[in-house]
C-alpha cells in the first residue's frame, strides 16, 4: 500500500499547506508534520513508512460516522478519540 499512503499524505501536506495562515513544524519530534492555524493543531502526518497514516482534527459526531463508514478510518491515534481520527490508505485500493 505505499504508493497510496504516499499519495494519501501528500495530499493531504498539499491541502493544509494551501489554507491561509498555517505553520507547519515538527514540534514533538522529528517523525510528525505537524500543521496548524492559529496555533491549533488540525493536522499530524506520520514519515513512518511502515504507517502510513495522517491524522485530523474532526467535530466529535462526525469522527464517528466516518469510523462507521470507512475501513481505513479509525480513532485518532495516541489523541483524545472524540476529537480525532486517523486515516490510512484505503485497503481496497487497487494501486496500493
Amino acid at each position: 500500500m505505499r504508493a497510496a499512503g504516499d499519495r494519501l499524505q501528500e495530499t493531504a501536506r498539499q491541502a493544509a499547506l494551501a489554507l491561509p495562515d498555517v505553520s507547519h513544524g515538527r514540534p514533538f519530534t522529528p517523525g510528525l508534520d505537524v500543521y496548524k492555524v492559529a496555533g491549533k493543531v488540525f493536522l499530524i502526518v506520520t514519515d513512518d513508512p511502515d504507517d502510513q497514516i495522517i491524522t485530523v482534527k474532526c467535530e466529535p459526531e462526525n469522527a464517528r460516522a466516518h469510523i462507521r463508514g470507512y475501513a481505513s478510518i479509525t480513532p485518532g491515534r495516541y489523541l483524545d478519540k472524540r476529537h480525532w481520527i486517523s486515516l490510512g490508505p484505503d485497503p481496497a485500493s487497487p494501486s496500493g
